[in-house]
């Protein structure tokens, strides 16, 4: 059941994808491919350092960084530079890598988070992943988010279906918004009166410190809805919002707009992703209207 007393369809693991024919290849499969078997190995790192970083540096008020991310991200970029030396980077900890200048642009960009949910890792909360997408021309079409802890990793491409761990998943089928537990995080104006408004209507929400991961629960229904108002950047949305959205579910930035805008400043975006059935009261709700 996907819900206490929720007799609706349970979303998880499915027979087959959404809307692929029988026998179909993406044609993204080596991508996707590197990209489960690259954030594997960062997983290894991750774990071979957790609840025994030596030291933990101050990002900001709120941020931290590990050692941990920074040999997580110095790994998959020389795993990429081996695999795919003409694509560029965009990383979370060293920003943007250009293509080698022997090599023309073409248009490719791997967007990756090393480690998101630093301040869980760092307090020794399992609650944190690594994130690798693939972009082309500003358009995610491969991305992977595993969760360490869990060995769980979820996975799409831009013409294939939602996975974890290989097999198909789909978004929350719940028919009553009243059911919904929703990860959320609101900021700003009126944001006391805004999430009462949203917590009249769902079951509950939640909120898990890391967004990727939050936000590839929606893929299979542990998190019916996502919703964050800001704080968000390209790497965390470029893989997970992609897997959400092969799942079925509709996902946008926090206005509404396209969910992957590569143009927005760093921590400067929103996202909200839910079953299309209610991702429009959704976004309503969270912004007060």
């Amino acid at each position: 059941m996907t819900g206490i007393d929720d007799p609706s369809p349970t979303p998880g693991t499915v027979d087959g994808p959404l809307d692929e024919p029988a026998g179909s290849r993406s044609a993204w499969v080596d991508e996707l491919a590197f990209a489960i078997e690259t954030a594997a190995a960062a997983g290894v790192v991750l774990m071979d350092r957790y609840e025994r970083l030596e030291r933990i540096d101050h990002k900001g008020a709120r941020d931290v960084v590990t050692e941990a991310d920074h040999l997580s991200e110095e790994l998959v970029i020389a795993a990429i530079r081996a695999r795919f030396p003409g694509d560029a980077i965009l990383a979370e900890e060293s920003g943007a890598h250009a293509a080698p200048e022997s090599r023309p642009v073409n248009g490719r960009t791997w967007v990756i988070d090393p480690l998101d949910g630093t301040v869980n890792y760092a307090n020794g909360l399992p609650v944190f992943c690594v994130s690798i997408g693939f972009v082309v021309d500003g358009r995610p079409m491969a991305g992977a988010v595993l969760d360490p802890t869990r060995d769980e990793t979820f996975a799409a491409t831009a013409d294939g279906p939602a996975t974890l761990n290989g097999r198909v998943i789909r978004a929350s089928a719940k028919e009553k918004l009243s059911d919904y537990v929703i990860s959320l995080s609101l900021v700003g104006r009126s944001v006391s009166s805004r999430a009462r408004a949203i917590r009249r209507e769902i079951r509950i929400a939640r909120s898990m410190g890391s967004a990727s991961l939050g936000l590839a629960y929606v893929a299979n229904g542990r998190f019916d809805a996502f919703v964050q108002q800001s704080g968000l950047s390209a790497w965390d949305v470029a893989a997970a919002g992609l897997i959400a959205e092969r799942a079925g579910a509709t996902v946008s930035a926090f206005d509404g707009a396209t969910w992957y805008d590569p143009g927005r400043a760093p921590r400067a975006a929103g996202s909200i992703a839910a079953p299309p059935a209610f991702h429009a009261r959704i976004l309503a709700l969270a912004n007060g209207r």
